[in-house]
């Protein structure tokens, strides 16, 4: 039988559950219960990352999870342009191979570069069949996890993101995103934020559809609420993250607050530098997009707002999840597909949001 992982200190691994494993030879088990010994051979780990970044952000725990559990690992990330990006930080890493797109030539290309090494252990996010045409140890390939025998029913389309990239290691914890965050990624995004001692309230407006987008005014209340004179965030700055076309939707919020208070990164930064941008924030607020994701993986306090989303599957994890009236149900009645040009987020109001707002900030000041 194949073995999993179980949640340890870091520097100790140890075998115990079942990853689901087909074809090929027996997988051994990885080394038993003793603390990491510098002196044992490198542990070659290939790592296949979803090829869309959100995505790629919210399974990010899986393979932090391993950086910290296998110190003598060294680590070789697959992903795309997209994705592949945001692993550039990672420890121990050897190389980030890029696959730009998905032919059957391009497949064949990427099998050439990996099948030299025998591979210790093979974390298949994108759930093709490379791993089993490639010499290792052990895999885990996403939609190839043995059941749960205590539940019934579709269990992964009802579970979090986070969740579902757990079950591909069997983990008994589920790890939280996250993003390494090297120095020289560190410094470029300090650059433009200049951290001082003054809190910053992070916003992301920009969606990948208009459905998801909530109103620009309504983040700019929210903002004048929180940072003005007698908001928990009072004489802090606004910093406002991006792409290159958020610009725009962030003219509202822009004025919220006085200019030499408002830091704007939109498509100043890459994904993996905003990621170090938000880190400084205290509280982040955005809509259904990489954006939100960023920040949980940065470890910001984060608030998602959705509507035709399921927040239950891509809500900020560990953060909150605030959604208008209307359930997803009903947004689909309406639009079937989630694809029309249809501002849906219209019935969210900004008090309900800025109610969650204050109760986190009033929790972290709490705990600090």
């Amino acid at each position: 039988m194949t073995k999993g992982f179980d949640i340890l200190a870091p520097g100790q691994v140890q075998a115990s559950q079942t990853i689901d494993i087909d074809g090929g030879q027996p997988d051994a088990e990885l080394s038993g219960e003793s603390v990491y010994d510098p002196s044992m051979p490198a542990f070659p780990i290939l790592y296949l990352a979803e090829p869309d970044a959100e995505a790629a952000v919210l399974s990010s725990g899986v393979l932090a999870y391993l950086v910290e559990a296998m110190p003598q690992a060294r680590f070789t990330v697959v992903g795309s342009p997209a994705s592949a990006p945001l692993f550039a930080d990672l420890p121990r890493l050897d190389r980030i191979i890029l696959l730009e797109k998905e032919g059957r030539l391009d497949w064949i290309a990427l099998w050439n570069q990996l099948r030299v090494t025998r591979w210790g252990l093979i974390v298949d996010m994108r759930g093709s069949t490379l791993s089993g045409k490639l010499r290792r140890e052990r895999r885990a390939v996403r939609g190839r996890e043995k059941p749960d025998p205590h539940e019934s029913g579709p269990q992964d389309q009802a579970r979090h993101a986070v969740e579902q990239a757990a079950r591909v290691l069997r983990l008994d914890e589920v790890p939280a995103p996250r993003l390494f965050l090297g120095e020289e990624t560190r410094a470029a995004a300090d650059v433009l934020v200049r951290p001082d001692d003054r809190p910053i309230l992070a916003v992301g407006p920009g969606t990948d559809w208009i459905g998801k987008c909530w109103p620009a005014e309504r983040y700019s209340k929210i903002a004048a609420a929180l940072l003005g004179p007698d908001g928990p965030l009072a004489g802090g700055r606004l910093l406002i993250v991006g792409d290159e076309d958020d610009r725009d939707l962030a003219h509202t919020i822009r004025l919220a607050v006085a200019r030499n208070r408002v830091i704007e990164v939109q498509g100043r930064l890459t994904p993996l530098q905003t990621a170090a941008a938000l880190s400084h924030a205290a509280l982040y607020i955005g809509a259904d997009s990489l954006w939100t994701q960023l920040a949980v993986a940065a470890g910001v306090p984060t608030i998602g707002v959705y509507g035709p989303s399921d927040e239950t599957v891509v809500g900020p994890w560990g953060g909150a999840s605030v959604r208008g009236p209307r359930s997803l149900d009903e947004y689909r009645a309406l639009d079937p597909r989630l694809n029309q040009a249809i501002q849906h987020m219209m019935d969210l109001p900004a008090e309900r949001v800025l109610k969650v707002a204050r109760k986190r900030l009033a929790e972290r000041a709490a705990t600090s």
